[in-house]
C-alpha cells in the first residue's frame, strides 16, 4: 500500500484543518518546503501536496510553495485544490507534480473530466470527499445529491491514475479511517483508491493495508507524532521489515 504523507499549504506555511473548517486551523510549521525535505528524509516514497488557498478560491494560489518543493525533493508529488480548469491543470503539470487531483469540476463537469482524463492519462486523481456518504465539493463547503460510489463510478473506463476518498467526518480527528467505506468504494473499480481522514495509528495503516485499500494519506498523525513515518511504511509493505 501507498503512503503518502500530507502538506496542506495555507496562507504559506503547513496546516491541517479539522473536518475542512478553515476556522479551526493548526500551523505545524512556516516552512512547508523544509517539511518537504524532512519526510523524504524519513522514507517517504511519494508526497500528497493541498492547496487549501485554492480549494477556497476555486484557482491555484500556492504554486511558487509547490514549485519550491518539487525542485528539492526527488519523489513523485500529487497536488489538489482549486484545479477546476485545464489551464489549471496544464499548470500544475507543467511544475513537475505527478498528479492532478480534481474534486470540484469534475463532479459539476463529468463530460469535461472525462476529456481531461483522455487528454492527461493516468496524470489526473478523482477526489471524492464525503461526509456521511454524500460528496462534498468547493473546499467541502457544498453538499451534493451524489453518492461516493456514483462519484467515482461514472469514470470507469477513463484513463485515471486514482480515486482519493476523504471521509470528512474523519479528517483532522485521529479517530481513525472509514475502511467500510474505503472498501466499499473500491469495489467495481478498475483504479486503485486512496484513503485520507482519521488514519492516527500504525494499526489504522495496517487494518488498511489489510482490507486491500492500496493508498493512504497521512496527515496530522505525522505531526502530531501518534505516527513515525518510518512504521507506517512498513506496516504498509513500503519498507522492509528491520531484522535484529
Amino acid at each position: 500500500m501507498e503512503v503518502w504523507p500530507a502538506i496542506d499549504l495555507l496562507g504559506g506555511s503547513c496546516v491541517r484543518l479539522r473536518q475542512g473548517n478553515y476556522r479551526d486551523v493548526t500551523v505545524f510549521g512556516e516552512d512547508p518546503v523544509a517539511i518537504a525535505k524532512h519526510w523524504v528524509g524519513e522514507g517517504a516514497t511519494r508526497l500528497h501536496l493541498v492547496d487549501l488557498d485554492g480549494a477556497r478560491l476555486g484557482r491555484p494560489a500556492s504554486l511558487e510553495v509547490v514549485r519550491a518543493i518539487r525542485q528539492v525533493v526527488p519523489v513523485p508529488c500529487q497536488l489538489g485544490g482549486g484545479l477546476r480548469t485545464a489551464e489549471a491543470l496544464e499548470e500544475v503539470l507543467a511544475l513537475g507534480v505527478d498528479r492532478a487531483i480534481v474534486g470540484t469540476a469534475a463532479l459539476k463537469d463529468p463530460e469535461w473530466f472525462r476529456r481531461m482524463c483522455r487528454r492527461f492519462p493516468h496524470r489526473l486523481v478523482l477526489a471524492v470527499d464525503a461526509r456521511d456518504g454524500w460528496v462534498a465539493i468547493a473546499g467541502w463547503q457544498e453538499t451534493t445529491c451524489l453518492q461516493a460510489w456514483e462519484a467515482a463510478h461514472q469514470f470507469v473506463g477513463e484513463p485515471l491514475a486514482a480515486v482519493l476518498y476523504t471521509d470528512i467526518a474523519s479528517d483532522g480527528m485521529l479517530s481513525g479511517p472509514n475502511i467500510p467505506a474505503v472498501v466499499a468504494l473500491q469495489q467495481g473499480l478498475p483504479f486503485p483508491v486512496i484513503a485520507a481522514g482519521g488514519i492516527a495509528t500504525v494499526e489504522h495503516v495496517r487494518a488498511l493495508a489489510r482490507a486491500g485499500v492500496r493508498g493512504c494519506v497521512i496527515g496530522r498523525a505525522l505531526y502530531e507524532g501518534t505516527i513515525n513515518l518510518r512504521d507506517a511504511l512498513q506496516a504498509a509493505g513500503e519498507q522492509p521489515e528491520q531484522s535484529g
